[in-house]
């Protein structure tokens, strides 16, 4: 592969700062590693260099590239098995990279909003078909998702919050009783969360209090069997939590 194509770990590093938008080296390793990915066309279950190769293309160290590849392993795109190396991961998804194209970079802004754009569609969809179709066990879930999203709030308990939010909204997938609206909710959430580790890890929820109450106003509508008020609150909601990242990016830019 040609050394241009790939900036080193160093200078991404620079050009990060001089923006006034630190990212810690192994996000930035992370992210080339996608790159690289796609770059060799590495199909999924195919064999990656291995550890030391490629912190010589990309000219970091082996301590940051290991971490970045615990990040991809985490998120499901990178397999390391212990003896044999790393591996491009077969749990590519409907949206992953092969079918792309390309692959899906999760700090190319663009592709930010536009998987937002597609949630929005998706899961007013969802939202609309689970007001006429929920039955009383799926709404008891959507709920009780909805309170462990309030109750990690109020603890502080971040990974609680984010297992209630994922629970609340494939639950309503659920209750939409359309498997294509399952499980592209499902591979939605994971690109979103792979968004949030690399690139913007640790910094997008000051819209958490907000989404507590929007959350429960999208379970009423669902109770009340209104598909249009449900179709409404989930548009706002996701509306809202865009809003939470354009504010956050807007910060790491601009300062």
């Amino acid at each position: 592969m040609d050394s241009a194509s790939v900036p080193t770990s160093t200078d991404t590093s620079v050009r990060e700062q001089d923006a006034g938008s630190y990212r810690p080296g192994y996000e930035l390793v992370a992210e080339q590693i996608l790159q690289l990915i796609a770059e060799l066309r590495l199909r999924p279950g195919d064999r990656m260099p291995t550890e030391n190769e490629l912190a010589s293309q990309l000219g970091s160290s082996r301590t940051v590239v290991r971490e970045a590849v615990k990040i991809l392993s985490a998120i499901g795109r990178v397999k390391a098995q212990k003896g044999r190396g790393l591996y491009v991961a077969d749990d590519d998804g409907m949206l992953g990279s092969t079918r792309w194209g390309g692959f899906f970079l999760p700090t190319d802004l663009d592709h930010v909003y536009m998987l937002f754009e597609f949630r929005r569609v998706q899961e007013t969809a969802a939202s609309r078909l689970a007001a006429t179709r929920a039955t009383p066990t799926e709404l008891r879930a959507i709920e009780a998702a909805a309170e462990m999203c309030r109750h990690g709030h109020v603890n502080g308990e971040t990974a609680l919050f984010d297992r209630g939010d994922d629970d609340f909204h494939l639950g309503i997938a659920k209750a939409s009783h359309n498997d294509f609206l399952v499980a592209s909710v499902r591979e939605a959430r994971r690109l979103q969360h792979q968004s949030s580790t690399i690139g913007l890890h640790g910094t997008v929820g000051g819209h958490a209090k907000e989404a507590i109450e929007e959350h429960a106003a999208i379970f009423r509508a669902i109770r009340d069997g209104d598909p249009d008020a449900a179709a409404h609150a989930t548009a706002v909601h996701l509306d809202n939590t865009l809003e939470d990242y354009r504010r956050e990016i807007q910060r790491r830019v601009f300062g």
